[in-house]
Protein backbone atom coordinates (compact mmCIF):
# COMPACT_ATOMS: atom_id res chain seq x y z
CA UNK A 1 0.00 0.00 0.00
CA UNK A 2 0.61 3.43 -0.67
CA UNK A 3 -0.23 6.77 0.77
CA UNK A 4 0.07 9.51 -1.97
CA UNK A 5 -0.58 13.30 -0.15
CA UNK A 6 -2.06 15.85 -2.31
CA UNK A 7 -2.44 19.26 -1.22
CA UNK A 8 -5.26 21.31 -3.21
CA UNK A 9 -7.17 24.62 -1.98
CA UNK A 10 -4.77 24.34 1.31
CA UNK A 11 -6.20 21.16 1.77
CA UNK A 12 -4.36 17.84 2.25
CA UNK A 13 -6.00 14.44 0.82
CA UNK A 14 -4.47 11.06 1.10
CA UNK A 15 -4.65 8.93 -2.06
CA UNK A 16 -4.40 4.94 -1.25
CA UNK A 17 -3.07 3.11 -4.15
CA UNK A 18 -2.89 -0.55 -3.18
CA UNK A 19 -4.08 -4.19 -5.14
CA UNK A 20 -5.61 -5.26 -2.44
CA UNK A 21 -8.89 -5.36 -0.61
CA UNK A 22 -8.48 -2.73 2.45
CA UNK A 23 -12.02 -2.46 4.16
CA UNK A 24 -13.70 -5.84 4.89
CA UNK A 25 -16.02 -4.87 8.01
CA UNK A 26 -16.11 -1.95 10.59
CA UNK A 27 -13.88 -2.44 13.21
CA UNK A 28 -10.71 -2.70 10.39
CA UNK A 29 -12.04 0.18 8.83
CA UNK A 30 -11.57 2.44 11.76
CA UNK A 31 -8.08 1.02 11.86
CA UNK A 32 -7.43 1.81 8.04
CA UNK A 33 -8.65 5.04 8.77
CA UNK A 34 -7.29 6.37 12.24
CA UNK A 35 -3.61 4.57 10.87
CA UNK A 36 -3.82 6.55 7.23
CA UNK A 37 -4.76 10.19 9.57
CA UNK A 38 -2.14 9.36 11.76
CA UNK A 39 0.20 8.60 9.13
CA UNK A 40 0.01 11.13 6.42
CA UNK A 41 -1.99 14.10 8.99
CA UNK A 42 -4.77 13.73 6.54
CA UNK A 43 -8.67 13.02 6.98
CA UNK A 44 -9.74 13.75 3.95
CA UNK A 45 -9.28 9.86 2.22
CA UNK A 46 -9.53 8.75 -1.91
CA UNK A 47 -9.78 5.14 -2.30
CA UNK A 48 -10.36 3.08 -4.87
CA UNK A 49 -13.68 1.02 -5.37
CA UNK A 50 -11.66 -1.93 -5.17
CA UNK A 51 -10.56 -1.55 -1.81
CA UNK A 52 -13.65 -2.44 -0.56
CA UNK A 53 -15.02 -5.78 0.25
CA UNK A 54 -18.00 -6.53 -2.14
CA UNK A 55 -20.14 -7.10 0.73
CA UNK A 56 -19.58 -3.26 1.04
CA UNK A 57 -21.74 -2.14 -2.25
CA UNK A 58 -24.12 -4.79 -1.17
CA UNK A 59 -26.43 -2.48 0.95
CA UNK A 60 -28.50 -5.37 3.29
CA UNK A 61 -25.10 -6.56 4.75
CA UNK A 62 -24.49 -3.46 6.04
CA UNK A 63 -21.46 -3.07 5.98
CA UNK A 64 -21.48 0.36 4.05
CA UNK A 65 -23.23 2.00 6.68
CA UNK A 66 -21.28 0.83 9.67
CA UNK A 67 -18.01 1.94 7.74
CA UNK A 68 -19.11 5.26 6.13
CA UNK A 69 -20.70 6.02 9.77
CA UNK A 70 -17.64 6.43 11.86
CA UNK A 71 -16.26 8.79 8.79
CA UNK A 72 -18.84 10.68 9.85
CA UNK A 73 -18.58 9.80 13.41
CA UNK A 74 -14.38 10.75 13.69
CA UNK A 75 -15.11 13.99 11.27
CA UNK A 76 -13.16 12.77 8.31
CA UNK A 77 -14.63 12.93 4.28
CA UNK A 78 -14.15 10.33 1.96
CA UNK A 79 -14.64 9.75 -1.88
CA UNK A 80 -14.76 6.93 -3.32
CA UNK A 81 -13.56 5.84 -6.89
CA UNK A 82 -14.83 3.67 -9.21
CA UNK A 83 -17.49 2.33 -11.68
CA UNK A 84 -21.00 2.28 -9.77
CA UNK A 85 -22.83 1.40 -12.85
CA UNK A 86 -22.29 -2.51 -12.70
CA UNK A 87 -24.35 -2.36 -9.77
CA UNK A 88 -28.07 -2.69 -10.51
CA UNK A 89 -29.51 -2.22 -7.32
CA UNK A 90 -31.85 0.97 -7.16
CA UNK A 91 -30.82 0.98 -3.04
CA UNK A 92 -27.42 1.58 -3.82
CA UNK A 93 -27.78 3.71 -6.36
CA UNK A 94 -30.26 5.70 -4.10
CA UNK A 95 -27.91 5.65 -1.76
CA UNK A 96 -24.46 6.85 -3.74
CA UNK A 97 -27.20 9.71 -4.84
CA UNK A 98 -27.86 10.84 -1.47
CA UNK A 99 -23.78 10.35 -0.26
CA UNK A 100 -23.15 12.87 -3.05
CA UNK A 101 -26.00 15.21 -2.18
CA UNK A 102 -23.91 15.59 1.46
CA UNK A 103 -20.59 17.03 2.28
CA UNK A 104 -18.68 13.68 3.83
CA UNK A 105 -18.55 10.70 1.63
CA UNK A 106 -18.70 10.75 -2.17
CA UNK A 107 -18.80 8.41 -5.02
CA UNK A 108 -17.24 9.34 -7.87
CA UNK A 109 -15.58 8.45 -11.53
CA UNK A 110 -12.04 10.00 -11.27
CA UNK A 111 -9.16 10.62 -8.85
CA UNK A 112 -9.34 13.88 -10.38
CA UNK A 113 -13.24 14.54 -9.10
CA UNK A 114 -12.22 13.15 -6.15
CA UNK A 115 -9.66 15.26 -4.84
CA UNK A 116 -11.30 18.55 -6.73
CA UNK A 117 -14.96 17.52 -4.68
CA UNK A 118 -12.55 16.86 -1.22
CA UNK A 119 -10.53 20.19 -1.44
CA UNK A 120 -14.22 22.08 -2.16
CA UNK A 121 -15.88 20.85 1.44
Amino acid sequence: MNIRKISKNNIDIAVIDSDQTLITDGSSALDFFATIQYDSGCDRFVLKQSHFAVDFFDLKTGLAGNVLQKIINYRMKLTIVGDFSVYSSKSLSDFIYEMNSGKDVFFLNSEEDAITRLSEV
